[in-house]
């Protein structure tokens, strides 16, 4: 018995020094300091449980400003993501946008979209659009910047939560970002795209 614990005090010890090593970088500490104005807001997000505390809000904002790649902030309203602009807009402008166009020509102005969307992320991230295996990146980035959810489902794309309530947009922007020809199956939201084999 005075054996197997002598064992296993060993193993305790080899474990913790395991744990130990690959700890070799400590943590550092960063001190903040926040106007008055801005603590308030931050305490206030907070007391209403809209963030559990200073460093997950933090963590969140670093997460949200490395997911966007909006790393050139010129100055309020101008934002850049490598070669593109963003832009925050209320989806009822863009609705409105949309609703004066004449519904035959939806479907060529997505594609026009798409095909602008795609120079966007090759230029800029790195993605080749065309190739089915980087679609999952190709929906995250879409997901990033408020287009909505996308899925790929054998060979159909289901888009959930889109901010853009027309299905001949969508299938024209997606044409022309992943270079497929996309069936409207529904034609309300979540929308339904069958993949047509070429």
């Amino acid at each position: 018995m005075l054996e197997d614990i002598k064992i296993m005090q060993k193993d305790e010890k080899k474990k913790l020094r395991e744990l130990e090593s690959k700890n070799e970088e400590p943590t550092r500490r960063t001190t903040i300091i926040l106007e008055k104005e801005e603590r308030e807001f931050i305490d206030s997000l907070i007391r209403e449980g809209k963030e559990p505390g200073i460093k997950p809000l933090i963590s969140k904002m670093l997460d949200v400003y490395r997911s966007m790649m909006i790393y050139d902030w010129r100055f309020p309203g101008e934002y850049y993501c490598g070669i593109s602009r963003i832009a925050f807009v209320n989806v009822e402008l863009i609705n409105i946008l949309i609703q004066n166009i004449p519904c035959e020509k939806w479907r060529e102005i997505g594609r026009k979209m798409g095909e602008v969307a795609k120079v966007s992320m090759e230029a800029t991230l790195g993605i080749e659009t065309i190739n089915r295996e980087k679609w999952p990146a190709v929906f995250k980035r879409l997901r990033v910047q408020g287009f909505g959810d996308f899925y790929l489902k054998d060979k159909y794309i289901l888009i959930k939560a889109p901010f853009i309530g027309e299905s001949e947009i969508w299938a024209g922007l997606l044409e022309g970002l992943l270079d497929v020809k996309l069936d409207v199956k529904t034609n309300a939201p979540p929308f339904v795209l069958e993949i047509k084999e070429s």
